[in-house]
C-alpha cells in the first residue's frame, strides 16, 4: 500500500522556480501547498548559478526592457517566442526588486543601488555595445536566491517532502491529479493527490560527459511526461557554456568576462576579436563555444594535447577578483591548482543548459500538442519547461530571470486554478506502473551495471551530439542509444533493500537520461540547419524558410519517436543574421 497525501497545489522541485512557485501559491489563504524534492532544498542546482539576473534596472548605465527583449530574441537566433520575451523583460525588473525586498543581499554600487555588470549578448540600443544589465551578489547569485526563497517558504508554512523521487505523474481523462513518489529513507511509495501540480525539476545535463550540472540533473520529469505522451519542445537546442574548468566542467561564470576577462589561444591572441568584433568575449555563449572549438580544431588550442583555451584575468585588479569573483577563484585554485590572479585558467566548453523542455503557455500551463491544448491542472517552470523564452540559445543571466518570473507565474496560476475546482477522483492502481518498474530492476539478473551504461551514454553524447553535429554522428548516436537501451534492460542492482537505496534510484535515473538523450538526438538529426546552439556541419546556414518553427518530439506507444511542429510567435524583431 502506498501512503496518501492531499494538497491543493503540489510543487515538484525545490530550486528557484519551485520555491518561487510555492511561495506565490502559499500567499493565497486557504490554499495548501507542498514541495517534493529529491534533494534538501538549499542543495538544489539553482545554488550553483553564479553570474547574476539580467534586468534593465539602469543602475550603472542607461538601459530599457525593450533592449533586453531584443537581445533575448536575437541571442535565441529568432526562435524565441517574442511575446514571451517582451513580457519577461518587463516582469523581471519587478521580480528583482521583489527579491531585494525579501532580503537578498545583492552587491551594491557606491550609491547603494543593486550593482550591475556586463554579460554575454546583453547590449544597449539594439546591439550597439555591451551594457551593464546583470544584477549580482558577487558570484553567488543563485545561492543567495535559493537561500532567500527557502526562508520565505518556511515563513509561508509550505510543507516540504525532502529526498522524495517523483517517478510518475497521474494523468486521468487528460488532466493532472497528482504524482507518485518514492521516499528514499524508507523505500515506500507515496501518492500525492493535488488539484494543481507544478513541475520545476531543472535540467538534464548529466547525459553529457563534461557538464556543469549537478549529479541530480537527470531530466526525470521530462522523461516521465514524455512516456505519458506529452511532447518535448526544441530538445535539440542544448547550450554549452564556454568556460568550464578543463576536464571537470565546473562552471566559471560569464561574469568573469563581464569584469574584463579575456579568452586567449596558444598564441596569446584574443581570438574573439575575429568572431565578434563589436562585443568580443561577451558574445552569446553558443558563438563563443563554437569559436573555442574552432580554435582547438585549427591547432591553436593550449596544452600538450592542444585541447583547451585560457581564460585570462591577470590584468584585472586582484581586489576586484577577490571581491566580485570569490567562488570561481577558489574553484580554479582547488580543482586545477591555478591562481587566476597570477595565471590564466584552462577552460573548455561544458554542457550547461537545456533551452527546450516541457512545452507551456506564457502562463506556464503545460500543453500536449502543436495546437496548444492545455493539460488542466499541470504547470511547469524553470529549465524543465519551455515557454520558448530562450529560443535556440539562452542569454547568460536569463536562467535566473526565468526562474523568478515564471516560477511566480506558475504559483499564481496554479493557486487560481486550485481555488476554482474540486479534487478530481483518484483513479485505481495509480502506483502499479511505478511499482512494476522498481520490481523489474530489483529482480533483474543481467550482468550490466548502471554506471557502465551511463558512462557509455555520456561519452558518446559528448562525441556525437555536443557543440558540432553532422548527420553521420547523429545517426550513429541513434543506433548507440538503441544499443544502450538493450543494455539498460540487463542492468541489475546489488542493493535490493528499501532504506536509502541510492543504487536503485541511480538506475531509474539512467532510464530517464536515455529518454532525454533520445529526444535531443532525434530532434537534432531532424533539424537540417544551424541555429543558435544547434550547429550542423553539414547544414551550416540558418534556414528561416524551412526551420523557423518549434520542434515537438513525441514518444509513441510502440517506442518509436514522432516529430511534429508548432509555429514561432513572431513580433517586431524581424529575423536577421546574428552579427556582434
Amino acid at each position: 500500500m502506498a501512503r496518501a497525501h492531499k494538497y491543493d497545489v503540489l510543487v515538484v522541485g525545490a530550486g528557484g522556480a519551485g520555491l518561487m512557485a510555492a511561495r506565490y501559491a502559499a500567499q493565497n489563504p486557504g490554499v495548501s501547498v507542498a514541495v517534493i524534492s529529491k534533494l534538501y532544498p538549499t542543495r538544489s542546482h539553482t545554488g550553483a548559478a553564479q553570474g547574476g539576473v539580467g534586468a534593465a534596472l539602469g543602475n550603472v548605465s542607461e538601459d530599457h526592457p525593450e533592449w533586453h527583449a531584443f537581445d533575448t530574441v536575437k541571442g535565441g537566433d529568432y526562435l524565441a517566442d517574442q511575446d514571451v520575451a517582451e513580457k519577461f523583460s518587463h516582469e523581471v525588473i519587478d521580480a528583482v526588486y521583489e527579491l531585494e525586498h525579501m532580503g537578498l543581499p545583492f552587491s551594491r554600487t557606491p550609491e547603494g543601488r543593486i550593482a550591475q555588470r556586463k554579460f554575454g549578448g546583453h547590449t544597449r540600443e539594439f546591439g550597439k555595445s555591451a551594457v551593464e544589465r546583470a544584477c549580482y551578489a558577487a558570484d553567488r547569485t543563485g545561492h543567495m536566491i535559493l537561500q532567500t526563497l527557502y526562508q520565505q517558504s518556511i515563513k509561508d508554512q509550505v510543507t516540504f517532502f525532502n529526498e522524495f523521487y517523483v517517478l510518475d505523474v497521474i494523468l486521468e481523462d487528460g488532466s493532472a491529479r497528482g504524482v507518485v513518489a518514492y521516499e528514499l529513507a524508507t523505500g515506500e511509495l507515496h501518492v500525492f493527490h493535488a488539484k494543481a501540480t507544478i513541475i520545476a525539476t531543472g535540467g538534464n545535463g548529466r547525459m553529457f560527459k563534461v557538464t556543469s550540472n549537478a549529479h541530480a540533473l537527470t531530466g526525470d520529469l521530462m522523461s516521465v511526461l514524455y512516456r505519458r505522451g506529452i511532447p518535448m519542445e526544441d530538445p535539440e537546442f542544448y547550450q554549452f557554456h564556454p568556460t568550464g574548468l578543463y576536464k571537470i566542467g565546473v562552471l566559471l561564470t560569464e561574469g568573469a568576462r563581464g569584469e574584463g576577462g579575456i579568452l586567449r589561444n596558444a598564441d596569446g591572441e584574443r581570438f574573439m576579436e575575429r568572431y565578434a568584433p563589436t562585443i568580443k568575449d561577451l558574445a552569446p555563449r553558443d558563438m563563443v563555444s563554437r569559436a573555442m572549438y574552432l580554435e582547438i580544431q585549427e591547432g591553436r588550442g593550449v596544452g600538450p594535447d592542444k585541447d583547451y583555451i585560457l581564460l585570462d584575468l591577470t590584468h584585472i585588479d586582484a581586489a576586484i577578483i577577490e571581491e566580485r569573483l570569490p567562488d570561481i577563484t577558489e574553484f580554479a585554485r582547488i580543482y586545477l591548482g591555478v591562481d587566476p590572479i597570477k595565471e590564466p585558467v584552462p577552460v573548455q566548453p561544458t554542457a550547461h543548459y537545456a533551452m527546450g523542455g516541457i512545452p507551456t503557455t506564457i502562463n506556464t500551463e503545460v500543453i500536449r500538442d502543436g495546437n496548444n491544448t492545455i493539460v488542466p491542472g499541470l504547470y511547469a517552470a524553470g529549465e524543465v519547461a519551455c515557454a520558448s523564452l530562450h529560443g535556440a540559445n539562452r542569454l547568460g543571466t536569463n536562467s535566473l530571470g526565468d526562474l523568478i518570473v515564471f516560477g511566480r507565474r506558475a504559483g499564481i496560476e496554479a493557486a487560481k486554478y486550485a481555488a476554482s475546482v474540486d479534487y478530481e477522483p483518484m483513479p485505481d492502481g495509480v502506483t502499479e506502473r511505478t511499482r512494476s518498474e522498481l520490481d523489474r530492476i530489483r529482480a533483474a539478473s543481467g550482468s550490466e551495471r548502471a554506471s557502465h551504461v551511463r558512462k557509455a551514454l555520456q561519452d558518446t553524447m559528448m562525441d556525437n551530439a555536443s557543440v558540432f553535429r553532422t548527420s553521420e554522428t547523429l545517426q550513429n548516436q541513434v543506433e548507440i542509444l538503441a544499443q544502450l537501451r538493450e543494455r539498460y534492460a540487463q542492468v541489475s542492482v546489488e542493493d535490493t533493500g528499501t532504506q536509502f537505496n541510492t543504487e536503485l534510484m541511480e538506475t531509474v535515473e539512467l532510464g530517464f537520461l536515455l529518454d532525454n538523450a533520445e529526444q535531443l538526438v532525434h530532434g537534432a538529426l531532424n533539424r537540417q540547419e544551424s541555429r543558435g546552439a544547434h550547429s550542423r556541419e553539414d547544414f551550416t546556414e540558418r534556414d528561416d524558410d524551412q526551420w523557423l518553427k518549434h520542434t515537438l518530439v513525441y514518444k509513441e506507444d510502440d517506442g518509436s519517436v514522432r516529430i511534429d511542429y508548432k509555429p514561432v510567435t513572431l513580433g517586431k524583431y524581424e529575423p536577421k543574421p546574428r552579427v556582434y
